[in-house]
Formats: C-alpha cells, sequence, structure tokens
C-alpha cells in the first residue's frame, strides 16, 4: 500500500466499500506540497445513518460482542499481524497525509500505536476483569453475586488530524476488545489512516458491521454524536468542539469520553539540569510542528535560570531544519492546513501586541515556498495571563515564564483552564515528584521520563482537557457496562 494506491478511496460500511450517496468528495492534501493524494466520499447524513445501522445490528443480532475474550482476541490478534505486516507503508502514508517528520512517523504515529494496539490484544485483553465475585451479603438469608462488564454497545469514534494512526487505533482497540461495534469518523484532512484500517478488518475476518468507517466534516459528525443508534461517543479534538459534543450526547443520555487540547507547563526548579532538559523543552513545540495536544508549550523556568535557557534554546532553534517531513534529515514539517497556519499566525501577532517578544521565529520559513510552514517561535516577556499563554496555538510556538520558587511555579502551571499533561525537572527527584504530585493534570512526566509513551499509564486530562480516560486497561473499561447479578444461597 503506497499513497498513490489509495487515490481514490470508499467509505467502509456493513463490511462493503460503498461510495455513499451524496455527491460530494474530499480533497486529501499533502501539506508539505498543498498537492492532492487522494480524493474520498464526503460522507452525508444517510452515509452515516447507514453505518450506525450496520454497526447496531452487528451489536444486537451478531456474533461480535456475544464472543468470549479470547474469541475476540484471535480476531484482534490476526489486525495486530496485519497492522505489523504494513507498518512501513503506513509510515509513508502517514508522512504524505499529515505531515509528520520521518522518525516521528516510525516512531510515535505508527509504531507505538501498532505496539499499543498489540498490547491491548495480547496483554490486556486476556488478563482484564470481565467478572468479578461480590462480598456475600448477610442479612434475611445470605446472598451471593457477581459484578459483570458488558460492552456498552455502539461506540462512535471521532479522531482527529495531528496524531490520525495513533488515535484511530487508541479508540477502535479498546472498543473492539470490548465487544462493542464501532462506527468511526476521521478528520476530513486525514481520512485515509482511517479507511485503510477496513482493509486490515477485512483481512483479519472482524464480522461485517462490526467495524464501520466514514469519512467527513462536522455535519458528519454531529449527525453521528446525534443519531439514536449510538450508545457511547469518543471524541479527540479541541475543547470548543468538545463542547458541543457533550452537549450532542446528552440529548441522549449517550456516554461521552473526550480527550481535547491543553497548554502544559515543562517547569525546570531552579536545581534542573538543562543539558539534559533540553530535549525535552525542544520538544515539547516543535514536535510535529505543535501539533500535538500534550506537548508542553509553556515553559516555566526559575529566575536563576531564565538566561541561560533562553540563550540554549535560541541558539538551537537555527540547527532545527524544517522542511520536506519525507527527508530523513527534516525536524520539523509543516501545519496540517492554510486555516491552522493563519490560526497560528494570528496569535504571535496578538503576542506581539500583548507585549512579548519574540526571541526567535514568527514568520513563515524563507526558503520554503509551498508547504503550510511557520518558523518555530519562541515567546519571552510574557505573563500568563497573556492570550498567548492561555490559549492552545496547535502551532510550534512556545512562551518561556520565569518563577521565583515552586510554589509559584505550581501556581502559574495550574493557571490553566487545561489540565491535560506537564513536566517537572529537578536534581532532587522527591523534589519533582512532590511538585508534579500538585499539578491538576492527567500526566506528569518528571526529569524527561523514559521508555516513551507507556501502554499501561491512562492517557487524559483534568478540566477542559477532558473526561474519560484512553489506554490500557483504563481505555478498555471506558467501553463497558457494569451489571450486578446476585442469588440467593441455600
Amino acid at each position: 500500500m503506497t499513497a498513490s494506491s489509495l487515490a481514490t478511496r470508499k467509505l467502509f460500511i456493513d463490511g462493503a466499500w460503498t461510495d455513499g450517496v451524496g455527491d460530494q468528495t474530499l480533497h486529501v492534501l499533502n501539506p508539505a506540497t498543498e498537492e492532492t493524494i487522494a480524493e474520498v466520499p464526503q460522507a452525508s447524513s444517510a452515509d452515516v445513518d447507514a453505518a450506525v445501522r450496520a454497526a447496531r445490528r452487528a451489536f444486537d443480532e451478531g456474533p461480535w460482542p456475544s464472543m468470549s475474550p479470547a474469541e475476540r482476541g484471535r480476531i484482534l490478534g490476526a489486525m495486530a499481524d496485519e497492522l505489523a505486516r504494513r507498518r512501513a507503508d503506513l509510515v509513508e502514508l502517514n508522512i504524505t497525509e499529515a505531515g509528520s517528520t520521518r522518525m516521528l512517523a516510525e516512531f510515535l504515529q505508527v509504531g507505538t500505536p501498532i505496539d499499543h494496539f498489540a498490547d491491548m490484544v495480547h496483554r490486556v485483553l486476556p488478563q482484564f476483569e470481565f467478572e468479578a465475585p461480590t462480598a456475600p451479603v448477610l442479612g434475611n438469608g445470605i446472598g451471593q453475586g457477581v459484578v459483570v462488564r458488558e460492552p456498552y454497545g455502539v461506540a462512535a469514534l471521532i479522531t482527529a488530524f495531528n496524531f490520525p494512526f495513533l488515535l484511530n487505533l487508541a479508540k477502535i482497540g479498546p472498543a473492539l476488545a470490548a465487544g462493542c461495534t464501532v462506527v468511526l469518523k476521521s478528520s476530513p484532512y486525514t481520512p485515509l489512516e482511517a479507511l485503510i484500517l477496513g482493509e486490515i478488518a477485512e483481512s483479519a475476518g472482524l464480522p461485517p458491521g462490526t467495524l464501520n468507517i466514514v469519512t467527513g466534516d462536522v455535519d458528519a459528525g454531529e449527525a453521528l454524536t446525534r443519531h439514536p443508534g449510538v450508545d457511547i461517543v469518543s471524541f479527540t479534538g479541541s475543547d470548543a468542539v468538545g463542547r458541543k459534543v457533550y452537549a450532542q450526547g446528552a440529548e441522549s443520555i449517550k456516554k461521552v469520553v473526550l480527550e481535547l487540547g491543553g497548554k502544559s507547563a515543562n517547569i525546570l526548579l531552579d536545581d534542573a539540569d538543562l543539558d539534559r532538559a533540553m530535549e525535552s523543552v525542544l520538544g515539547g513545540f516543535i514536535t510535529h510542528a505543535g501539533q500535538g495536544c500534550a506537548l508542553q508549550t509553556r515553559i516555566l523556568v526559575h529566575q536563576s535560570l531564565h538566561d541561560d535557557l533562553v540563550a540554549r534554546i535560541v541558539g538551537t532553534l537555527g540547527f532545527i531544519s524544517v522542511g520536506d517531513p519525507a527527508d530523513p534529515a527534516t525536524m520539523m514539517g509543516p501545519l496540517i492546513r492554510e486555516v491552522q497556519r493563519q490560526r497560528v499566525e494570528t496569535l504571535i501577532a496578538i503576542g506581539v501586541d500583548e507585549g512579548a517578544q519574540i526571541a526567535f521565529g514568527g514568520n513563515r520559513p524563507a526558503h520554503l515556498d509551498r508547504g503550510f510552514f511557520v518558523e518555530p517561535t519562541l515567546f519571552v516577556g510574557v505573563k500568563n495571563e497573556m492570550r498567548i499563554a492561555q490559549e492552545e496555538f496547535f502551532g510550534p510556538v512556545a512562551c518561556v515564564i520565569p518563577f521565583s520558587d515552586d510554589d509559584e511555579a505550581v501556581r502559574i502551571a495550574n493557571d490553566s483552564r487545561y489540565g491535560l499533561s506537564g513536566g517537572v525537572w529537578s536534581a532532587d527527584p522527591l523534589r519533582a515528584a512532590a511538585v508534579a504530585r500538585r499539578l491538576r493534570t492527567g500526566m506528569v512526566v518528571i526529569n524527561g521520563g523514559g521508555g516513551g509513551l507507556n501502554p499501561a499509564a491512562p492517557f487524559g486530562g483534568y478540566k477542559h482537557s477532558g473526561v474519560g480516560r484512553e489506554f490500557g486497561q483504563f481505555g478498555l473499561a471506558e467501553y463497558l457496562q457494569h451489571k450486578a447479578l446476585q442469588w440467593p444461597v441455600g
């Protein structure tokens, strides 16, 4: 499979490929060249309805939800094997469609989600407690029982453009493992990395209607979240859209899981090792051109280290190669579309108007005349109440904010409507851990962490960063209902 072999794709509904009922199409662009690489159907409300009805039949009448975990695991294991077999081709597709650098595509965009999917199949699913006995009840006789965890039903999964393959697998893995049937709707910018999962489901023998894949814009998404045949919605995207999804799901009392935005703080205490911290500091805003909800784009540094750190960042940014993400030497690629670049440029201008100073970047790269590129940009002289310190850029922009002591660092870090990620650096791990425990955020990396994105750790946030968790047993549990069975003894 290559990008060219996916030049024309269809919707995947009830185990079959279909053009859909409408005549509108989506043009998929390579964000580094602005060239059209594929054309796919724009799913209509009728297409969404057909997909939900197929998933509903598959859940109510099909074999998938009634299979044992071991039976589901065998089919999902075949999917995991097929994902691993196609890994190299999926990397090329991610580079072309999402604009990821080669290193990022091989590791976090494609490699990590494939490994996490295999972990769900081979570790989490066999060990998960789908039934558990309750303690006996003594009263008018003796009662005994079990708690049974059952699949929630039809799951509507809506994913974003920034890490499309990771997000798709992070949702369909636990949903299918739980026994749910699925309608997956990708971002209109990155549909190919969703549609290819239909081929993989076919090859693995997933029953028809168990996984359905539609494309589309906000109208298709709303048709999905409002549909009475959907039992649970899992959405990844901005908090602004997340609020709408939450409200739409509430109309029919759906369960809603939200993985939303972030404005995470990377805290460097007065004894932080700047040599060790630099990779984390830079990666916190240039990784995938800043298009990551968990990136640490607020750099909080003790005032005694401020000037040294800024000089180090500025000195390093000049060596960051920006350009063609297919080139292994490229360190930062493009934003996904022109509308996203305009948003980033608008916020950069707002930062200047607010009185912050640009220490590096702020413009489009002079050597690139095609593609949606922005220079890596560093702001100093930032106050935490400024819009550039409170709003999510989703671009390669960071703000440096000094603090005087640990208490002030915690106060600044927590002064945000978001709470997804964070980092703490200190020569004293216990001190760093004490600060980390005070942060109102779902994840904190201490001294750079290690081992990458842990499939056994929950992923999700506090406050406007979302509701619910993904990955491992935590992600699987979101797609399960709890039923109590009780009976008399004797």
